[in-house]
């Protein structure tokens, strides 16, 4: 498994984002704030980490929901996966929704969302009159899955 070296700042009083397995992922990120805050059904609101970071140039943060709240009550991301690009330098915020139908309280330091660090590339564009044919064609949305 390859490392990268990312510098990171933590205005919070918690732990630094990290991986629970061997074999994850995403790291947890926790909710930096000094009192709870109550989210009423599809109520949305932006929440501080605390964190800043510095990325190498072709990598990104991506912001993910956990799938834990998402299951157990319905707390989800507006934007998900959020985008924390390399050359941003401020607080890293998130943008927590409820989905269900009861308030959640969110608690100060409690584990909010999951920060995934992914490589990318940019794109180059070819402008062109015809690109290659393939055996789905121009098959939408539930095309392949008819059957």
């Amino acid at each position: 498994m390859e490392h990268i070296t990312v510098k990171i700042i933590n205005d919070s009083p918690y732990a630094l984002p990290a991986y629970e397995t061997h074999s994850a992922a995403g790291m947890d990120v926790r909710a930096n704030i000094t009192d709870p805050v109550t989210l009423g059904p599809l109520e949305r609101r932006l929440i501080p980490t605390g964190l800043r970071i510095q990325l190498p140039q072709g990598y990104e943060c991506q912001i993910r929901p956990r799938s834990g709240l998402a299951l157990k009550h319905g707390i989800s991301l507006v934007n998900t996966p959020g985008t924390v690009d390399a050359d941003y330098r401020g607080e890293i915020g998130i943008i927590v929704i409820n989905l269900s139908n009861e308030p959640y309280t969110i608690t100060p330091g409690e584990r909010i969302a999951q920060m995934v660090i992914k490589e990318y590339v940019h794109v180059k564009w070819e402008p062109v009159t015809r690109i290659d044919s393939t055996e789905r064609g121009d098959g939408a949305f539930g095309h392949t899955g008819t059957e």
